[in-house]
């Protein structure tokens, strides 16, 4: 797909805006990325993998309810999300997983303990890293995870050829992005917190084209293969997932449990897509329990 900039994407993500933004930045090899590493010093560090939309700070309330657990983090944002770099493709599973692997080992002492989280499609890109290199996490759970739902047409027509999915993007992609975002909580004023949030990123130019570019080129469909062989890896994995989700719909539960065997499973009730978003005490509680067990040992 080309590159365009799309109506309302009216700011430049450079240096001098940076300046005014939240986080730090690190300079990887495929572009800026915005990341933030805090909590007590000293503390295990859980690395916070998001989704297709959402940026850094959609962790926040996880985050600081992990720091009152004793626990550092590590948030960033992905490559086309909140303030890391627009790049102008393909936002593929290889660009991803290098992006997480390069800021782990150029922001984290090689002795630290780290436990990795990937919600929705970051769970297929903490499963990519693992697959790809050697020094593995400490643990690893997967929150609403993308991969064995069926591919809806639009995903079939983008995948098509450039032209179609250019066109697709251009004409209807702010109304797209739009009924995807209403989808990813339960609560209606959290899905507008969310919304709002998501949508300050989202004037930058090159938004619009990396949410389409990695419904291109993410194989985001069909992965049971790569379940299979993270479960077959000797990490210790955990599950989360919340009944109401309707992006990665918990229909899928029992193939997932099947394939990545997770020591803990853990079924959210009355509970949208964005589990870490909307309980995020819930999630931090697990998450400590399940860390602190595996540092221990």
């Amino acid at each position: 797909m080309k590159y365009f900039v799309a109506a309302g994407e009216d700011r430049r993500l450079d240096a001098t805006a940076r300046k005014s933004l939240r986080g730090s930045y690190i300079q990887l090899s495929n572009g800026i990325t915005h990341y933030e590493l805090t909590g007590p010093a000293g503390g295990d560090v859980v690395v916070l993998t998001g989704g297709l939309t959402v940026p850094l700070f959609y962790w926040d309330e996880t985050a600081a309810a992990l720091h009152d657990h004793g626990l550092r983090t590590l948030a960033y944002s992905a490559y086309g999300r909140g303030y890391s770099d627009r790049v102008e493709g393909p936002y593929g599973e290889a660009l991803l997983a290098r992006q997480l692997l390069e800021l782990i080992v150029d922001t984290l002492d090689e002795s630290t303990p780290r436990h990795l989280v990937g919600a929705s499609m970051g769970a297929l890109v903490a499963m990519a890293y693992l697959g790809r290199h050697a020094a593995a996490p400490t643990t690893v759970t997967l929150i609403g995870p993308a991969g064995l739902s069926p591919p809806p047409m639009l995903q079939k027509l983008l995948l098509g050829n450039d032209i179609t999915g250019g066109l697709i993007a251009k004409h209807l992609g702010q109304r797209i992005f739009d009924r995807h975002q209403r989808h990813n909580v339960r609560d209606r004023k959290r899905a507008a917190d969310l919304a709002a949030m998501v949508d300050t990123a989202y004037h930058y130019e090159g938004s619009l084209f990396a949410f389409f570019d990695t419904l291109q080129h993410f194989p985001l469909f069909d992965r049971a293969e790569l379940y299979r062989a993270t479960g077959a890896l000797p990490i210790p994995a955990m599950l989360m997932w919340g009944t109401d989700d309707q992006v990665t719909p918990i229909s899928s539960l029992d193939h997932v449990n099947d394939l990545l065997k997770p020591e803990q499973c853990h079924v959210i009730p009355d509970c949208g897509h964005m589990v870490p978003f909307e309980r995020p005490a819930f999630v931090a509680e697990k998450l400590a329990a399940f860390t602190a067990f595996h540092t221990k040992r």
